[in-house]
């Protein structure tokens, strides 16, 4: 080792950012481990490198007893007083060691604790760039595809899509670009370990913020998101500014918003409506498109009663209770749909029981009119307690 060595550690330090105090410990610390397994593992030793001309030394430390019994850790008093007369026993003693050819095991050893260096200092830098986003949209190409996860090359990384964060129906091909959102990075002894989602619900909202300005702005708020990745979505969104229409600035002029994410999803149907902290206007805005005539809340249960018209029932309900599950998913309260028939014959039976119209006002009445009604016409709008 000299000078010119010192010279490219210094040049590393500015270009990669690595310290060359660092590498010069990293490299002192893998010396002695090589001293050791050539030379001896009792051997009681340290390597230094001179930080002003490179040069390399391994310096032994001997105990002084008046009778050696282990020369690997002791001296002799008689030889240690011809270094230093004043030396006494119990005293230690350092003196050079260094073998003569240790040289091309030094240069060995140098580089590859450099460049092992080199790689984690590039980890590490990848790692915190990605770490911090966490949360955010990533746009790359498909490297290859391994037992059906997806490899998305990223430049100097690379992110991985899984299975279970695969939109069923989407086919995934080598060269393609893919956006994905990122749900967590990991740091392994490979490098690290981005994870990517393409059914999260953060990659709507990444998208929609990414597509309307209001959003980036903080004019417009957006509020909740209930999806089922690949087939529908709904999102709700409110603007503080009566002037502004939150609706309309995340749909875009006929549309072309809303559309663009349509197509990054790949035809993925979105339902924007507006919030409401009302909860009854809410949850009516929530079974958009369907018409609502009226709705009923129990706070307390979160509860919600439904009705609309009786040629919107499936409409509200759905194709498998898709747009009723939705919407208790985005709203957060359990939803029961009624049309306008089946509320009349409901209110009919209580009043042929002798209730009044008036008292029909409580949860365990409405619990108990529902009992009343046993031709219900989807059984899907009683299950979305589970699905919600």
């Amino acid at each position: 080792m000299n000078t010119e060595f010192l010279s490219a550690l210094r040049d590393l330090e500015k270009e990669r950012g690595i310290s060359v105090e660092v590498l010069l410990e990293a490299i002192e610390a893998a010396l002695l481990s090589a001293y050791r397994r050539d030379f001896g593992t009792s051997q009681n030793a340290r390597v230094t490198i001179d930080r002003d001309t490179g040069d390399f030394k391994v310096y032994a430390k001997r105990t002084i007893v008046e009778e050696v019994e282990d020369p690997t850790i002791e001296i002799a008093l008689d030889e240690a007083r011809k270094m230093d007369p004043g030396y006494e026993p119990g005293d230690a003693v350092e003196f050079e060691i260094t073998p003569r050819n240790f040289g091309r095991i030094a240069a060995q050893t140098a580089k590859q604790v450099v460049v092992q260096r080199i790689r984690e200092a590039e980890r590490n830098l990848v790692f915190k760039e990605f770490a911090n986003r966490e949360g955010d949209i990533i746009n790359g190409i498909v490297q290859r595809i391994e037992q059906r996860s997806v490899y998305i090359e990223l430049g100097k990384a690379e992110a991985v899509l899984s299975p279970q964060e695969q939109i069923s129906r989407e086919e995934y091909r080598y060269g393609t670009r893919v956006k994905a959102y990122i749900i967590e990075v990991k740091k392994t002894t490979k490098g690290p370990l981005i994870l990517v989602s393409r059914t999260h619900p953060g990659l709507l909202k990444r998208l929609f913020e990414l597509e309307v300005p209001e959003l980036q702005e903080g004019i417009v708020e957006l509020k909740a998101i209930a999806r089922e990745a690949g087939i529908r979505s709904k999102i709700a969104v409110y603007s503080k500014d009566e002037n502004i229409d939150p609706v309309g600035a995340c749909v875009g002029p006929r549309g072309i918003r809303v559309q663009s994410i349509v197509n990054e999803l790949n035809g993925e149907k979105i339902d924007v409506v507006k919030w409401s902290p009302d909860p009854s206007k809410f949850v009516a805005n929530s079974l958009s498109p369907a018409k609502v005539i009226a709705v009923e809340v129990w706070e307390e249960e979160k509860i919600a009663r439904v009705i609309v018209p009786d040629y919107q029932l499936s409409l509200a309900i759905g194709r498998e209770g898709q747009n009723a599950r939705l919407a208790a998913k985005l709203t957060g309260w359990k939803i029961d749909i009624k049309n306008e028939s089946q509320m009349a014959e409901i209110y009919q039976e209580y009043l042929d029981q002798g209730y009044g119209q008036e008292e029909f006002e409580t949860e365990a009445e409405y619990t108990e009119a529902q009992d009343l009604d046993n031709e219900d016409t989807d059984t899907e709008a009683q299950d979305f307690d589970e699905h919600a």
